[in-house]
């Protein structure tokens, strides 16, 4: 979420102006972040097939996970419709979704250890969660109204 929270002050920064273009262009393509989230993704997956890390370097894989996730969903709205806006709101719904799902999984224990009750439990709270998502895309929805077009304008005007 922190990472998440960070890329998008900073690409609103940029596009207002606020911060020089700090944007990736190779041979004039602009190399959006979702880039840089997937070679990270590769590099995590790679560490954890032939390295297997542990201590230290295991916390520095799993923070590495989650900046490449948040750096990926970040533009889920992007490479869902193969383009447009970046502030769509299908990519914060992937974010708030894939975070939601990170922390439930971190609640449940490992699948040996799980009990009738214990399935009864993570499936309410599968289902607590589904709602609170479902209301929350309702109680943003007058929020995204008011915003998106300041925000499309801004991109608008911005390095691209």
């Amino acid at each position: 979420m922190v990472t998440f929270a960070c890329t998008r002050l900073l690409v609103l920064l940029i596009m207002a102006r606020k911060l020089p273009d700090l944007y990736v262009h190779v041979g004039g393509t602009h190399v959006h972040h979702l880039n840089f989230g997937i070679v990270v993704l590769a590099v995590v997956g790679a560490a954890l097939l032939f390295a297997q890390p542990r201590g230290r370097w295991r916390d520095v894989v799993a923070a590495g996970y989650g900046i490449g996730l948040a750096l990926t969903f970040d533009e889920f709205g992007m490479w869902l419709h193969l383009g447009g806006s970046y502030w769509q709101r299908a990519s914060f719904d992937a974010i708030t979704i894939v975070g939601g799902l990170l922390l439930l999984a971190a609640w449940v224990p490992p699948p040996v250890e799980w009990t009738r009750r214990g399935i009864t439990a993570a499936g309410l709270m599968l289902a607590l969660l589904a709602v609170f998502f479902w209301r929350l895309s309702l109680s943003l929805s007058p929020i995204e109204q008011r915003a998106l077009p300041a925000l499309e304008r801004i991109e608008q005007q911005g390095p691209h």
